[in-house]
Formats: structure tokens, C-alpha cells, sequence
């Protein structure tokens, strides 16, 4: 038995005179989209541009570990980081010696404890991959691929392979991590300021305290930093679809509130 024409609506005309097809039309991109999209690209090329240069430096030193092309840089900035080791400088540089060490690995992993708990799963996955990319892959990698000789004397205790500093690595990693799951938005921007001074503060007291060469210390931030864009670029998706369940949670927790508040308002019997 076939179908009534009478009952079926007419196809719609495109501008061009073709019917459109059943369903409704199709979402055309808004610019709000494209702007998410350039974003995203540009945070891919923010982090494969430091990670890259960093790579690439690697290999440079793997092909001369005792006296790379920058060599002679290296040997003037440890000669103006000689002492006297001691004072305000010794102190600041102990601080985030320890901070580079076990006393910094416990903000991420107090971290990684309470997302699941605040139901914040993509967020975890983040810091995760982040954390285990950047350190065990990208700077440990590093570190056995070239196995750079140290600087004479380190005054701190120190392991195998200069290349790349895996304090510096750490603190650009700590500062992509934090801003991405901590800082809203509208104040990332002096985040990164702040995170850039902190993390350059940590090339310095590697350095001062002769664990490192100047170039161990760039590397190390640039892989560090480059790791941590790449796992927020990666898992950026998912953070976004995260933070509008979060949102509609607390919308829909204070609407409840207020509904609640309203009925015992109005079930109270007025006195006086």
C-alpha cells in the first residue's frame, strides 16, 4: 500500500532550487567554532615547537656529550654561577631543590587524588598523561638517550645524565598542569607570567648549584613545558564537555536550593 502524497510535506527548496533533505538543516560552523579550532592548532604547535626544540638539541649533544657546539656558553654561565655558595641565594636555592624532588611531586599527586572524588575524571586523565608522558617518556628518555656528564662538584646530590634538567622539566610541567585544571580562564594570562618566572628561577638554582649546564636547564623547561601543552591539547575536548557538566551540576544544585528555600518560605505559618 503506498503512502498518501497528500499527507507527505513538500521537500524544501534550497536557495540553488535543490530539496533539502528530511531532518532539518544541517549546523553550519559559527565563528565561535572556528575560533576554537584555531586555538586548539595553536596549542598543538605550542607544544610540539619546545618539545621539538628539545629533541632536536639532544641529539646535537648526543654527538658530542663531552664538548657540544655550545659548549664554551655553558662553561662562561658556570663560571658566573661560582660563590660564595651561601646566604639568601643558598637558601632559595634549597627551597626549590626540594621543591624539584619528592616535596613537588606531592601537589600533583594530591591532585590526582581528589578529581575522582570531585567526579572530575577527564581532568585526572589529564594530569596523568601529562605527568607520565612528561616525565617517564619525554625526560627520562632524554636523559638515557644522550647520558650528558654532569658539571664538576654538583653541591647537591644528583643521578645519572645532565641532559635535559628533570627540575626545570618538572616546574614548566607543574605550571601547565596547574593553569589548565586550577586557574580560571580570564586569569591565565598572569598565571603564565608568574609560572614562567617561577620556572626560571628553577634554571637558575640548577645551575647555581652546579647540578646542571645552562642548556640542560632550557631543555629541560622547553620539554617540560612542551609535554604539558600537548596533553592539554590532546585532552582539551574532554575538559571542555567536563567543565559544562560541572557547570550544569552547580546550576542545577543552587536551583534546588532555591526551590527548597522557597517552599519551606511558604509552608511557614506566619506569627505575630
Amino acid at each position: 500500500m503506498s503512502a498518501n502524497p497528500a499527507t507527505e510535506p513538500a521537500p524544501t527548496p534550497t536557495p540553488h532550487g535543490r530539496p533539502r533533505r528530511p531532518g532539518g538543516p544541517r549546523r553550519s560552523a559559527t565563528p565561535r567554532d572556528s575560533l576554537a579550532g584555531r586555538r586548539r592548532t595553536g596549542l598543538l604547535t605550542a607544544g610540539l615547537l619546545p618539545l621539538g626544540g628539545a629533541v632536536a638539541t639532544a641529539f646535537v649533544v648526543r654527538a658530542d656529550i663531552t664538548d657540544p657546539p655550545f659548549q664554551g656558553l655553558d662553561d662562561r654561565w658556570l663560571g658566573w654561577m661560582g660563590g660564595p655558595h651561601d646566604g639568601p641565594y643558598l637558601a632559595a636555592a634549597t627551597v626549590l631543590n626540594w621543591f624539584g624532588g619528592p616535596v613537588g611531586a606531592a601537589l600533583p599527586l594530591a591532585l590526582l587524588l581528589l578529581l575522582p572524588v570531585r567526579r572530575r575524571w577527564a581532568s585526572a586523565g589529564f594530569l596523568l598523561a601529562a605527568y607520565l608522558g612528561g616525565n617517564m617518556l619525554v625526560i627520562q628518555g632524554l636523559k638515557h638517550l644522550v647520558d650528558r656528564p654532569r658539571p664538576a662538584n654538583p653541591l647537591v646530590r644528583v643521578d645519572h645524565g645532565s641532559f635535559p634538567s628533570g627540575h626545570a622539566a618538572t616546574a614548566a610541567l607543574l605550571v601547565v598542569a596547574v593553569g589548565v585544571l586550577l586557574v580560571p580562564a580570564a586569569r591565565r594570562r598572569a598565571w603564565w607570567y608568574g609560572g614562567a618566572a617561577f620556572t626560571l628561577a628553577m634554571m637558575w638554582s640548577r645551575t647555581w648549584l652546579h647540578a646542571h649546564w645552562l642548556t640542560d636547564t632550557v631543555a629541560g623547561a622547553a620539554a617540560g613545558a612542551g609535554a604539558g601543552l600537548l596533553a592539554w591539547w590532546l585532552f582539551q575536548p574532554a575538559l571542555a564537555r567536563e567543565a559544562v557538566r560541572s557547570h550544569d551540576r552547580r546550576g542545577a544544585a543552587a536551583g534546588a536550593d532555591t526551590a527548597t528555600a522557597t517552599a519551606t518560605a511558604t509552608s511557614t505559618p506566619a506569627t505575630g
